[in-house]
């Protein structure tokens, strides 16, 4: 009598398998492209470093292309989560409170580990396929960031542009600011940076919504 195979092999399934051996080339591509940068980051030296054979890289990713920015989307996506969940937990009311929960937890998740803030601001822009897939996700953010302003001030601001060029002037700023504090261009703590970043959001959202709101009377009959 013969035993029908059950393709699990030290107890885990061929699919788990494969899963774990793509997160482990995700988390070496981590390690590499935010601490060496593109000079070391090689399909030949993350499958060395995940310590693969190349042939499990190309189960997994087309090229090395592929594998950076699925890290960009998972890296980005654990920030948007954060952030959100900051943002949702804030004091209803207080936008002073909710800017500086949210962006509290933002800079603080990005520079916690440098190789995030690395990969997401920084080697980006050394890769033309990573560099679309950044903009696209400012794009996003922007989007996100529009929708929760008008949705958080009400009334004057459902249409008005205004929104979105508030949001993605915030957006652009953050990032171009993490760098250079990054870069230790900026002679300020973290909670530093959080407070006037915080407070800097407040203001230029206030400005857009008086703006918006200055537009609609004016249109009203």
């Amino acid at each position: 009598m013969t035993t029908a195979p059950t393709g699990r092999y030290a107890g885990s399934s061929a699919a788990e398998r494969k899963a774990e051996r793509r997160a482990r080339l995700l988390g070496t591509a981590l390690e590499l492209l935010g601490t060496e940068g593109w000079a070391g980051t090689t399909v030949r030296s993350v499958c060395a470093h995940a310590k693969l054979n190349p042939r499990y890289f190309y189960e997994s990713f087309a090229d090395l292309d592929a594998l950076v920015i699925a890290l960009f989307d998972e890296v980005a996506l654990d920030t948007s989560r954060a952030l959100l969940a900051a943002a949702a937990d804030a004091p209803a009311g207080d936008a002073a409170a909710a800017a500086r929960a949210a962006i509290g937890t933002f800079i603080t998740h990005v520079t916690d580990d440098p190789r995030i803030a690395r990969v997401l601001f920084a080697e980006a822009l050394g890769n033309e396929a990573l560099a679309r897939r950044r903009l696209d996700a400012m794009h996003e953010m922007w989007g996100i960031l529009a929708t929760f302003g008008r949705g958080y001030y009400g009334e004057g601001t459902e249409t008005d542009p205004i929104a979105d060029v508030a949001a993605a002037l915030l957006v652009g700023g953050m990032t171009e600011l993490l760098l250079a504090w990054l870069d230790g261009r900026l002679a300020l703590t973290r909670e530093q940076l959080i407070d006037d970043v915080a407070a800097l959001f407040v203001v230029t959202a206030e400005g857009a919504v008086a703006i918006a709101r200055g537009r609609a009377a004016k249109h009203r009959p």
